[in-house]
Order: C-alpha cells, then structure tokens, then sequence
C-alpha cells in the first residue's frame, strides 16, 4: 500500500504502543510496547520483544479504569515506577532502534495522555519525550478511513481483529496485550488489499457524505448490477427534483 509506505518510508522500526490512564487527570499507568523492524513498503519482517511498565500517577486511577483495567492504587504503589524513569526505560529497551522508530498508536487519545503526563512531570527527559512526540502515528485514523461499522463509527481494537479473523489475544485493556494484538492487525491491514477492498466498498455505499445518487450507483455496483449512463442521469434528476420546490 503506497500510503503505508509514506508514512514508514523514513523508518526502519515501528513500536506499536499502548497507554492506559487515570479517569479523571488523564496521566500514565501503564505502557505497553512491541516493536518491529519493516521492510521498506511497510511490511513487518520481525517482531522483537514487548515492553511493560507500570507508572505512578499524581493524581487518583478512578473506579472506571480500575474495573476497565485491573489497574489498582495498590499496584502502582507496589510496581509503579516514576514518568522519567519508565520513560528512560523505555529509551533502553529500544537502544539503537529509538531514533529510527515510528510510535504506532490506536487512536489520538495516546497522544494526549502522552502530553499530559509530561505537563505533569517537571523531571520529563524532554528530549525523549519529543522524538516520540514528533513520530506518532495514529493507525486508527488510517484504518478507519476505509472500515466502520453500521453507524460509520470506528470499531474497538477488539472487533477490527475479529473483522480480520482473529481473536484478541489476551485480556484487554492490558497495554501490553493492545500493543502486540495492535501489530496483528497492522499486519494484516497491510497483507489483505482484496479484503479491505470489500470492505471500502461497503463503507462508500453506506456512507452520508456522498451524494445520494453516487450512493445508489454504488450500492447497484455492490449487487453486480450493470448501470448506464442513463440510469444514473436518471438518479440525478430525481434528486434534483426532492431539493427544489
């Protein structure tokens, strides 16, 4: 896919990533991390070790994302370490591979708890934090841009796995868990160009945003039915005719 490509063109790696957050002040609790070196089109050639840290956060989880995630107080002050030094950590587990990544998330809301909890940590190593900053990518905008549900939203990490045949693998709303099964479905977004043109299909045919004769020519193409020219003139028209009085 040549838009996978110039995304990745500049990368050798890519570390598919996975917050989880406070309820309320929206501050790191945990990470969780794959990482993978890429061909050049984007294709995965190898996956490396994942990563896991827990992080103390200033202010309190919240009932929801404790429920959600398994996530205690008790647990970050048992196994949480400090913002600086998960995020020092994490510069380590990458070693070499650090500057030529590309941090792979699901959804934009990575990206501010990211920010957020550097506001929140005056000891932020800034010049790790920025080479993240600087290279996010939020696959979810890309892949929701060609699959939604019924409704045209986004579906859950989960049910994009289960669109594509597989299962979730391990419990949720671990990051590490997100992370790896993040991977997964990067790979075969990338592999399966025939599915995800079935899937695009169905998602133009349904979609609000194209005018309503464009749709019934879409959704005629859906049922492999020919349409001549007049047919379409036709929709044209009648359209024309429900917008004026």
């Amino acid at each position: 896919m040549k838009q996978i490509s110039k995304i990745v063109k500049s990368y050798k790696y890519l570390v598919f990533l996975d917050f989880e957050g406070t309820q309320y002040s929206h501050e790191i609790i945990a990470i969780g991390a794959t990482v993978a070196s890429i061909k050049s089109n984007g294709q995965i050639k190898k996956y490396h070790a994942s990563f896991k840290r827990y992080v103390k956060a200033k202010n309190p989880i919240g009932n929801f994302v404790t429920n959600l995630t398994g996530i205690t107080e008790e647990k970050l002050k048992s196994e949480g370490i400090r913002f600086s030094i998960m995020l020092e950590d994490f510069k380590k587990y990458l070693g070499r591979k650090f500057k030529s990544s590309l941090f792979v998330t699901f959804g934009n809301y990575d990206y501010k708890m990211f920010a957020q909890t550097c506001s929140y940590n005056l000891d932020t190593p800034k010049k790790i934090a920025e080479q993240i900053k600087m290279n996010m990518f939020d696959f979810l905008e890309l892949i929701s841009s060609f699959i939604r549900d019924d409704k045209h939203n986004p579906y859950s990490l989960a049910n994009y796995c289960k669109i594509y045949g597989f299962e979730f693998e391990g419990k949720m709303h671990d990051p590490e868990n997100d992370a790896i099964n993040l991977g997964k479905l990067y790979e075969a977004f990338i592999k399966n160009k025939s599915f995800l043109a079935d899937e695009y299909e169905k998602f133009l045919a349904t979609t609000n945003n194209l005018p309503t004769p464009i749709r019934l020519i879409l959704n005629k193409f859906r049922n492999k039915e020919d349409v001549k020219y007049e047919e379409y003139h036709k929709y044209i028209e009648e359209f024309i005719d429900d917008q004026l009085p």
